[in-house]
This record gives C-alpha cells, sequence and structure tokens, in this order.
C-alpha cells in the first residue's frame, strides 16, 4: 500500500482513462485455459458482464469481470461498462454453478454503475442487483474481488459482497461519480473534484476505514508500464487468499463473511 500525491479527482479520472487496463486483460494475463459461457438462461447474453472457468495455479475458479472499451466501438458494444438485468442474471447463474463444482469465485470490476435505462429499469435491475448481492453473501465457496478501476454504485456492488475486497492503487468506489455528487449537493457538476474529496472513494480512504481487505501497488512506473509485475502480484494474493479461505468449512465462511458486512459502518 503506497501513499500517492494524487488527489482524489485526479484519481478517478486515471480509473475512466480508455488507456488503463481492462478486466479482460487482468484475465488473460493471470489466468489459463480461460472458456466463456454465455447467457443467462432467461432474456439473453448481456455483452458488459462476462464469466466463466479457467486454472489459478492448475486449479479450477470461476471468473466473472465487466467489459469496458478501448475504443468508441468497444464501447458501444459493452455499453461503457454499464451492464443491464441480464448481465447480473448470467453472473448469478455462474455463482451458483460455481458453488456446485466446489469452485472460488473471482471477480474484476470496472463499470460506471448499472445501466440505467428504461429497459433496464423494466426488467427489474434494482431487484436484479439486490438479488446479485444476496446471492454472494450466502454462496458456500470463496469469493475475492478486485476494482481495477472505477467500481460505481450498485453497478459494482453486485459483485463486490465477497470474502475478500481487494482495490488497485488508484482505482475508486463510490456510491455515486463526483459529477452527480456536486450536482444533488450544490445542483453545480463542475465542483466535481470538491465532491471527490467528500465522497472518500479512493483505495486508501476505503482501507483506513475498513471497508476493503487490501490495496494493490499499481508500482512507481505506474499500471501500464509494469503490468506482468501487478499481475503476478494479483495472482500470489488470489493463491494465498483462496488457500486461507478454503481451510473454512461452510459455516466459519459463512459467519465469517456475514460479520464482515454486518459490522461495516462501525467506524462512524
Amino acid at each position: 500500500m503506497n501513499k500517492t500525491s494524487k488527489t482524489p479527482f485526479q484519481k478517478v479520472q486515471m480509473s475512466r482513462d480508455v488507456r488503463r487496463k481492462k478486466p479482460k486483460d487482468f484475465v488473460e494475463e493471470i489466468f489459463k485455459h480461460y472458456t466463456q459461457l454465455h447467457g443467462d438462461r432467461a432474456t439473453g447474453d448481456d455483452k458488459t458482464i462476462n464469466g466463466g472457468v479457467a486454472l489459478l495455479d492448475n486449479k479450477p475458479v470461476t471468473i466473472i469481470f465487466q467489459n469496458r472499451g478501448k475504443n468508441l466501438k468497444e464501447n458501444l458494444l459493452y455499453n461503457y461498462g454499464m451492464a443491464s438485468p441480464s448481465g447480473y442474471r448470467k453472473a448469478m447463474r455462474l455463482m451458483k454453478q460455481a458453488e456446485k463444482f466446489h469452485r472460488p469465485i473471482i471477480c474484476f470490476v470496472d463499470t460506471p454503475g448499472a445501466a440505467c435505462d428504461m429497459e433496464s429499469e423494466n426488467f427489474g435491475q434494482a431487484s436484479v442487483i439486490a438479488n446479485s448481492i444476496r446471492t454472494m453473501i450466502k454462496l458456500s465457496v470463496p469469493t475475492l474481488t478486485i476494482i481495477t478501476s472505477e467500481g460505481g454504485s450498485g453497478g459494482a456492488l453486485g459483485l463486490s459482497s465477497s470474502d475478500k475486497l481487494f482495490m488497485l492503487e488508484n482505482a475508486v468506489f463510490s456510491v455515486i461519480s463526483p459529477e452527480g455528487y456536486s450536482a444533488i449537493v450544490w445542483k453545480d457538476s463542475t465542483k466535481a473534484s470538491l465532491a471527490a474529496n467528500e465522497l472518500k472513494l479512493t483505495a486508501q480512504d476505503l482501507y483506513e476505514r475498513e471497508l476493503i481487505d487490501g490495496i494493490i501497488s499499481e508500482t512507481k512506473e505506474g499500471l501500464e508500464a509494469n503490468f506482468s509485475v501487478v499481475c503476478q502480484d494479483i495472482k500470489k494474493m488470489l493463491i494465498s487468499n483462496i488457500r486461507e479461505l478454503s481451510k473454512l468449512d461452510k459455516s466459519k465462511l459463512l459467519k465469517n463473511r456475514y460479520k464482515k458486512y454486518y459490522s461495516f459502518g462501525e467506524y462512524l
């Protein structure tokens, strides 16, 4: 964990940079033999949330991640990282499948928030996200989530209610965007920088408040310059945490998870 001189809003801007590595890049670098699984078995196959089975340290795991585009064409395909209800239903299907076959679950989060268009609302977006959170809380297998860039509101929470939650050094995680906060509180979206300070959305802020379990360093040269090094650190961290969590029986795993989330807010 490193303290940096970057302001919270600078980190918000870094997290949104189209040149920043996306969850798919981490999956391709860290895991072997990733096999994507499609569809929610209800309404379709959301392009924003991907998932499947892969090998980590030669052991099978389930991976669920959010797609973000590196150009306009990809952003349109992935709806700028905002998943529909179909995406979260797909995620829940993969979670339950992982539980059936006793596979740990690893999620990579990068989203400004869930899709909020009329169609998504008509198909029960809020209810589906709530069910996704509930599903994660009740799983009997180890679960880990890494926020790689932007963790926005319920769109991120749907994949973040895990045993262990980590953030990259320059990632952010917040209930609302700084622009949204600024527009609501001050009726002025240009005060986003001030809003970012008040939201306490950086990895360092959240770690100090015991809302996340650790910060992954991006190295002095930056994430893109030393991507393979960062991925090796993540891989070691995942293997170590899965090994420790796998030693717990189901009742202990659930008890620890419930205790973790019921304790949120005690620092106030």
